[in-house]
């Protein structure tokens, strides 16, 4: 099977969020890794390969410094690599990252697209959802389980509460991957010398510029939530102290 997995750079979990004076994201001084749910996509991808051959591409966007995304990718066993390069491409909206990715590898027949669930950063989960539907492919979410038959593919998808729902998919297919759905490889000496010598393919924003339309949905601002704390003083007989509570539970709290 022919696979792409998409994958982004995110600040470090334990990042300090830094904002300036108009509520931007400070990210110039921060670390960066992988999106933890695409590293899970990108195993995925490797171990379907592993049992059914084929190929593994990986695919990011954002500045020269996501590559190191794509070489982790390609050290792991990716056989290669697309950079959607520019930091233009950061400030995309999921419905033009997705568009942007549908226009890099337009013509490029694969049989399955693997995304992350979410993003460790904005956590919106839109991005794989709404690049099947530029595809015109299916579509599952929150897989946890992927078995290959002869109809197509049957996948497990996690619900609420502890439930699952099974469901029986064609190819080509979109799917959004779960983080846990297997156990994290490392990347081995050989496989990151091996890395250096792999295909890697940049493409500029020029390129897909095209493809791309005006961001519908935009940050107006990040703030941190102020820690407040307000305290009232019930006073009067005890039976219209509890009248009191019950009110403020049914209409304020609204617990009741």
């Amino acid at each position: 099977m022919k696979i792409l997995v998409c994958m982004k750079q995110v600040p470090q979990k334990d990042a300090p969020l830094k904002l300036n004076e108009n509520g931007s994201w400070i990210r110039e001084d921060v670390s960066y890794e992988v999106n933890e749910p695409d590293a899970y996509a990108l195993e995925e991808a490797l171990r379907q390969k592993e049992k059914h051959g084929g190929e593994v591409v990986a695919i990011t966007a954002g500045p020269a410094r996501a590559s190191q995304v794509l070489r982790e990718a390609l050290a792991k066993g990716a056989d290669r690599a697309i950079h959607l390069e520019d930091p233009a491409f950061v400030t995309l909206d999921a419905l033009n990252t997705a568009r942007a990715v549908a226009a890099a590898v337009k013509g490029e027949s694969f049989d399955l697209v693997f995304t992350g669930l979410q993003s460790d950063d904005y956590g919106f989960a839109q991005t794989g959802v709404i690049l099947a539907e530029l595809l015109g492919w299916p579509h599952a979410t929150i897989i946890m389980h992927i078995e290959k038959n002869d109809a197509g593919i049957r996948v497990k998808r996690e619900l609420e509460a502890g439930f699952f729902q099974f469901v029986q998919m064609p190819l080509p297919a979109v799917l959004t991957i779960q983080s846990g759905i297997n156990k994290l490889r490392y990347a081995t000496l050989i496989g990151i010398k091996q890395a250096k010598n792999k295909p890697l393919r940049k493409v500029t924003m020029a390129e897909v510029q095209a493809a791309l339309g005006p961001n519908l949905q935009v940050l107006e601002k990040l703030y941190i939530p102020q820690k407040t704390k307000k305290t009232e003083k019930l006073e009067g007989p005890a039976s219209e102290v509890a009248k009191k509570i019950v009110e403020k539970l049914r209409n304020q709290a609204r617990v009741l």
